[in-house]
């Protein structure tokens, strides 16, 4: 059997689908650490972060911040079933950094009654969100420049 050549690529969340496209690579925050993701790769169930999501088609990467869920990975096919699935464009970034300073002050304060965990979880879900708004404007899409070898 032929490997495949590219991978289907389904990105869900339990609003609505947010991906559904033929891709080259994908890279995931898994619980365990980021994994990429080629076509043809071994099939494996792994739970997600928090955590910057990417994917190319050709020269040109999409970036998602995701949070918790599970991912599928199958030789042609990638399903990410995510709590979380923000595309850069969709992401309020006054919201975000507003989010990130409420968690910064509740990380930061000595009280029995706050949960750091949660306050934690937040701030990485902020300071995510902030980073994929960023990561090349307007859009979350990058065009990856050639490195030409030196002459």
């Amino acid at each position: 059997m032929a490997l495949p050549s590219s991978i289907d690529l389904q990105i869900v969340t339990p609003d609505r689908l947010i991906v559904k496209e033929q891709v080259d690579e994908v890279e995931i925050p898994g619980s365990e650490g980021y994994f990429g993701v080629l076509p043809g790769h071994t099939p494996l169930l792994a739970s997600l972060a928090v955590g910057e999501l990417w994917y190319r088609k050709g020269q040109e990467k999409t970036y998602l911040a995701i949070a918790f869920g599970f991912a599928e990975v199958l030789p042609d096919r990638v399903t990410i079933l995510a709590r979380l699935a923000e595309r850069g464009e969709d992401i309020d970034v006054e919201r975000a950094e507003a989010a990130r300073k409420r968690a910064e002050e509740r990380v930061g304060v000595q009280k029995a009654d706050v949960d750091y965990e949660r306050a934690r979880v937040a701030l990485m879900k902020a300071m995510t969100r902030l980073q994929v708004a960023s990561r090349f404007g307007i859009g979350g899409r990058s065009t990856l420049k050639r490195m030409h070898p030196q002459g």
